[in-house]
């Protein structure tokens, strides 16, 4: 047993140590740059990387000839924000919203390259939504899910969505592609918060905003859900201001100012 441990642990700590690296980074690195960083040959570097890719712990990128964190990771990195005092500040945060928006609201974080629900609050007539705690929608879908996304760097987002196949429709609408993701995202940052409207259900719509980390990166998102024909533009700018606002409370709380 002794003989097994003392094998696989050099290996796991070397594994660790490429993830690390990698998340240190806001671009993909290549092969040769891991290898020279670790001071590790470039053969057990490839070896390494590629078991961490078939758990999709990372993912290889052909056309730059790099190496970016993959969907696994960034599921790991989301089940560790469940245990973390955001959904506790989050709670009362949402009930407020709903109280004063009359609308649905949410909570979700990045699960993969799909939006994860942690937390939902009703007004007293809910509209019936798809959206439940536990519930998972593609990301470039849910207005909550582009928000967090449009505060990525894009290697990352090019990571979460390497290929066609990773982008997933509901109702026949919503970005199909890289370069269409990129464009939304682009307007969703000039915005200040993003929107869709019948990407994941007929005739309901959503807008919402980022939640963010000390270092400034997307941690989760606020959402406010509605029925489409209910909203023009001034009532959709209203509920993603309120939503914003939302979303900064619970930023300034999980963050809250060193004490000198």
């Amino acid at each position: 047993m002794s003989g097994i441990r003392d094998v696989q642990v050099p290996a796991v700590r070397r594994a660790a140590a490429i993830l690390r690296l990698l998340a240190s980074r806001a671009e993909p690195l290549p092969a040769g740059t891991i290898a020279r960083e670790l001071d590790l040959p470039r053969s057990t570097i490839y070896h390494l990387l590629a078991a961490l890719a078939d758990d999709g712990f990372v993912v290889h990128l052909p056309a730059q000839r790099r190496w970016g964190l993959g969907v696994t990771a960034f599921e790991i990195g989301s089940a560790y924000l469940r245990h973390d005092p955001l959904e506790r500040v989050a709670d009362p945060v949402l009930t407020r919203l709903t109280s004063h928006v009359r609308q649905t609201a949410h909570l979700g974080i990045l699960h993969g390259r799909e939006t994860l629900y942690l937390l939902k609050r009703e007004p007293a007539r809910p509209v019936a939504l798809v959206t439940a705690v536990g519930v998972r929608l593609p990301a470039q879908l849910t207005a909550s899910g582009r928000a967090m996304l449009a505060g990525l760097p894009d290697a990352q987002v090019r990571a979460l969505f390497p290929s066609a196949e990773a982008f997933v429709s509901r109702t026949g609408q919503g970005p199909s592609s890289l370069s269409a993701l990129r464009a939304a995202l682009a307007q969703d940052r000039e915005r200040g918060w993003a929107e869709e409207d019948g990407l994941v259900t007929d005739g309901i719509a959503s807008v919402a905003a980022a939640v963010l980390d000390h270092t400034g990166r997307p941690l989760a998102a606020v959402g406010v859900t509605f029925r489409s024909a209910s909203a023009g533009r001034a009532d959709r700018r209203a509920l993603a201001t309120a939503a914003r606002q939302a979303a900064t409370r619970i930023t300034r709380h999980l963050n809250p100012p060193e004490v000198r």
